[in-house]
């Protein structure tokens, strides 16, 4: 567990503000629902993979505030030099109990546009203020592990080693990257700290600094040999990748004990250094020697180093994995979607915009899934849980309302999961987080159950995603009310 103590003041001043003004009027205990989830798949993709979530129930367990948060909160002056906030609320805030009720969609689970990954139910203050510190943990971790999905299809089954630390955004967004990393797909990490934390197997080689500390790429080679004759990768570019192979199979020649597992080349034509790199091992007897590439790798030029005929094994991805580089970040919102009126009834709640992509869904949100015979994925339905839906239902797009899609439910030829399950009920935990292994297992297999045309990264088909009808009437209506 990172989050071994509270990070409640991991939040936006208006948050803080708005539980303020909730507390103060009366409302604090209100019940509501907020729902978080994206609007754009990253990456100009057709999906994404939720991740995150084992982070947030543990940064969840252990919110509270403690002394030092209330003492820098009871600083806080404003513009014309009183407090910010008055001693009763911080008072409040030091006794108060988590209470929510949290579903959200299983980690590892392909997601799309406007589906609920996470809803909080519970006090209205109590869940206003885990917005930033949700949207901070699932977002980042959700686009790193979509980027890690699509870098491991293309590698088609090679290995996947992150090895991005040096170049993420900080420590705890390496220690997150890596985490996520995993769950999309990679194998293995050269992050010691995440490998300890996670369990993440750990795998490295050497840098050009060890070859150039002695007097000649050869005695580099001899001298890594001797300290780790059971796990040498030698890197064979730093002057000559070709000559640098050749001495890496003389050294393994000449000490028979030693297992030359790879080699590795970091720059220059990978597909045409790999084609002879790999003719060299081949005709030496070290057939089982692996190829490994690194230098700037993503899934576009995996994709192109394939269809090349790069004779690559094993696949070094740093900067551009670890970063999410090419979307700087995931669009997700968290948005106020059910309050309780002072009658104890629920008015479901809509933000509109001129924008009609900003416009969001109103209501208790589940999603469905539907799969056919096969066992394949067919549709998602979102759906209101308070207004259920009929077995002849009818999906409407929210985005593009001439798409819809008809389903007969009740025959007994589709099944149904819903993707959001319990997390926390009435403040409890009530959920056991599975390992990475297993959640990395999870992700292969519910990718492997979608329509593959949706993974192509030209000429994509969309997967389709609709509002039950009768939500999607109270959505039209509650839209119309609003002008």
């Amino acid at each position: 567990m990172i989050y071994c103590s509270s990070l409640a003041l991991c939040v936006d001043l208006y948050e803080l503000t708005m539980a303020y003004g909730y507390w103060k009027l009366g409302m604090a205990e209100r019940e509501a629902v907020f729902t978080l989830f994206f609007r754009r798949p990253p990456f100009q993709g057709g999906f994404a993979i939720a991740a995150g979530l084992g982070s947030a129930v543990d940064f969840i367990e252990q919110f509270k505030f403690n002394e030092s948060d209330l003492s820098y909160l009871e600083g806080l002056k404003t513009g014309n030099g009183k407090p910010l906030f008055e001693v009763v609320f911080l008072n409040y805030l030091k006794t108060l109990k988590f209470t929510c009720d949290i579903e959200a969609v299983v980690e590892g689970t392909p997601i799309f546009p406007y589906e609920p990954i996470i809803r909080v139910q519970g006090p209205i203050l109590q869940a206003q203020l885990l917005e930033s510190s949700l949207l901070n943990i699932i977002n980042f971790q959700t686009l790193i592990a979509t980027k890690a999905c699509r870098i491991s299809m293309l590698t088609q089954g090679d290995e996947v080693v992150e090895f991005g630390l040096r170049r993420a955004q900080g420590m705890d967004g390496a220690l997150s990257a890596t985490r996520a990393a995993f769950v999309g797909g990679c194998h293995s990490t050269s992050n010691v700290l995440a490998g300890k934390l996670f369990g993440i197997p750990v795998k490295g080689t050497h840098s050009h600094s060890w070859v150039m500390a002695f007097d000649d790429e050869r005695a580099s080679f001899e001298a890594y040999s001797s300290v780790m004759p059971d796990e040498c990768i030698f890197l064979v570019d730093t002057h000559d990748t070709i000559e640098g192979v050749k001495r890496a199979i003389a050294v393994a020649r000449k000490h028979k004990g030693l297992r030359l597992l790879g080699v590795r080349i970091d720059s220059g034509d990978l597909v045409h250094l790999s084609v002879r790199v790999r003719k060299l091992l081949d005709d030496a007897g070290y057939r089982e020697t692996k190829i490994m590439a690194s230098n700037e790798l993503d899934e576009m030029v995996i994709r192109d180093l394939k269809m090349g005929g790069a004779r690559i094994d094993l696949w070094g991805i740093g900067t551009n994995l670890i970063t999410g580089k090419g979307q700087g970040a995931l669009d997700g919102v968290y948005k106020l979607t059910a309050i309780r009126d002072i009658d104890g009834r629920w008015c479901y709640k809509i933000k509109t915009s001129e924008q009609f992509i900003k416009t969001t869904n109103p209501g208790i949100l589940q999603v469905g899934r539907f799969f056919g015979d096969d066992g394949g994925a067919i549709c998602d339905m979102i759906y209101d849980v308070e207004m259920g839906f009929s077995d002849d239902v009818e999906l409407i797009d929210s985005v593009d309302h001439l798409r819809r899609r008809k389903l007969d439910i009740g025959g007994g030829d589709i099944e149904r999961q819903d993707l959001l399950v319990p997390l926390f009920r009435g403040g409890k935990r009530v959920y056991d987080s599975p390992d990475l292994f297993d959640i990395q297992r999870h992700t292969k297999l519910q990718m492997d159950r979608l329509p593959k045309p949706i993974y192509r990264f030209l000429y994509r088909q969309s997967y389709f995603v609709g509002l039950e009808q009768h939500l999607y009437a109270l959505k039209m209506r509650l839209i119309a009310e609003s002008k």
